[in-house]
């Protein structure tokens, strides 16, 4: 297996000079060595990598994280259940440019004029009615690859993940047949690094996809973890706020995770919910415990709540409302 020229090490430290469309903010996302391995052999490879988990486990924000430490452009594509893989290429807009047609014949003659008034768009050119999308845009890139997630990939129908399969492939190519002869043909010259997520929502994926694709399958961070995010997050926040903290509220801050911790993981695993809060709520949840009122949560003070404070962040649906919000 040759070296590859991106290594991901999880620094979330991002290069001096990142790519146009390179994420610019600081993603504070903490892997594991074996997630670390795998988006390498993945990079190595030159496969998508499949990341499997429940919801809120840390799945969609891994591509952002290694885009910013590899200073790579980042494109996003969400799935959705009407979604169809030519999206991901691009769409063209035929409609826009028979108006633009008929807008340009129905102009006086000799007025110097551009159809659709003023909007630079030529009814000669297809291209002007291209819109690429998220892998047409990596595809494009001549001098180096770019990151592209495909989130959520379990919401389309069942054929959409082997449509994918005739472009993240050799020779990793596609046509637009709208174009002319000369620029009809699009060709990767850098393989974009692209990661894909699924929630398994409607089953398994397709057996040729997934044997196309490096695996990993997320699993919900635990107690040490989940300080180690919260605490890497709060150093982010009050780094933007360009403040440091005292020895006193550092601890005190420390003690306060370490006990919101306890009684999330508690409630997770013996709340009997019908809808398990994920990481991104938890971070919510602890901002407000620390942040949101005048005088903030103590770790004693949480502990002697009977009731978990700030209900509406983390409970989503009615039944675990009423069961421990209300």
């Amino acid at each position: 297996m040759r070296t590859p020229a991106y290594v991901f090490n999880n620094t979330r430290q991002g290069p001096d000079n990142p790519r146009q469309d390179a994420p610019t903010e600081p993603e504070p996302y903490l892997a594991s060595g074996q997630l670390k391995r795998a988006v390498n052999l993945a990079i190595a490879l030159e496969r998508p990598l499949l990341l499997e988990g429940e919801a809120g486990c840390g799945k969609t924000r891994l591509a952002r994280a290694v885009a910013y430490e590899l200073g790579l452009p980042f494109y996003s594509w969400s799935v959705r259940s009407t979604s169809k893989a030519q999206e991901g290429l691009y769409t063209y807009d035929a409609m826009l440019r028979l108006h633009d047609v008929q807008t340009k014949q129905r102009a006086p003659e000799g007025a110097d004029t551009q159809a659709a008034g003023q909007s630079g768009r030529d009814p000669q050119n297809p291209g002007d009615y291209l819109r690429l999308g998220a892998l047409g845009k990596a595809f494009e890139l001549r001098d180096y690859p770019a990151v592209v997630l495909i989130d959520e990939i379990d919401k389309a129908d069942i054929d959409f993940p082997n449509d994918l399969l005739t472009v993240l492939d050799d020779p990793w190519e596609f046509e637009i047949p709208e174009m002319d002869e000369a620029n009809r043909k699009v060709k990767a010259a850098h393989k974009p690094i692209v990661i894909v997520t699924s929630n398994k929502e409607k089953g398994n994926l397709p057996a040729p996809f997934l044997r196309r694709c490096v695996y990993f399958y997320l699993e919900f961070p635990g107690e040490k973890e989940l300080e180690a995010i919260v605490a890497e997050h709060h150093r982010i926040i009050e780094k933007q706020k360009q403040g440091e903290m005292t020895e006193a509220a550092a601890r005190s801050f420390s003690e306060l995770a370490a006990e919101a911790v306890r009684r999330f993981r508690l409630m997770r695993e013996e709340g009997g919910l019908h809808k398990k809060p994920g990481t991104s709520e938890f971070l919510d949840w602890m901002r407000a415990l620390s942040e949101h009122d005048s005088t903030p949560y103590t770790a004693k003070r949480l502990k002697e709540e009977p009731k978990l404070p700030y209900p509406e962040l983390l409970f989503k649906l009615r039944a675990d409302w009423q069961r421990h919000g209300a």
